[in-house]
């Protein structure tokens, strides 16, 4: 048992069964840590099924290369790097990012686009994200969602830090546009009655 206490010792013991390819510890980990990737994953698909997709193949990626994690730091952040680098992967294979337009970011338009998303449900700002063409959403949740900087945004999709930048803003645009027009849609409902 290693000297992090930042690990349950009943998860390190499961890990350590895993990582014996005991079934029955593996089915109990994937059940501990599925909920949570899969909302990482359905941020980054287009669709429940793409969501699940990307979840099995990294909890196939999780199960082969458990004997890596070191147990320092938090187990549920290393299964979260594999499924946000799943996400990636498929989309690298699939299409090349592009911005759309090269343009400077408005400090005050993102200000605003952050305190109208403030106001809408969680499940329908999901759905908006979704619908973000792939090359945005990608950027918007790799910056959002992760942390991560330009730099490194534009490095692990191999674009520029322009082209994320501008990826991020137009994604934050559309996502304002979405979130405004529900809003209308909101009050409209609410004046019928």
């Amino acid at each position: 048992m290693s000297n992090n206490q930042s690990l349950v010792p009943q998860t390190e013991q499961l890990i350590q069964g895993c990582i014996k390819g005991n079934r029955y510890d593996q089915n109990r980990l994937y059940q501990l840590y599925a909920p949570a990737m899969f909302s990482v994953c359905l941020r980054y698909s287009k669709n429940k099924e793409e969501a699940e997709e990307i979840l099995q193949e990294g909890f196939m990626k999780v199960f082969t290369h458990l004997h890596q994690f070191n147990f320092e730091g938090s187990f549920e952040g290393w299964i979260r790097k594999i499924m946000v680098n799943c996400a990636l992967q498929k989309y690298r294979s699939n299409a090349r990012l592009h911005a759309v337009v090269d343009i400077e970011t408005n400090q005050h338009e993102i200000a605003e686009t952050e305190n109208i998303m403030a106001q809408i449900g969680t499940k329908e700002l999901l759905n908006m994200v979704q619908q973000l063409p792939p090359g945005y959403r990608l950027v918007f949740n790799m910056y959002v969602f992760e942390g991560m900087k330009h730099r490194e945004i534009a490095e692990q999709l191999g674009i520029s830090e322009g082209t994320s930048k501008s990826n991020l803003y137009d994604a934050r645009v559309i996502l304002q546009k979405s979130v405004a027009g529900s809003l209308q849609v909101a009050k409209k409902n609410i004046n019928c009655l």
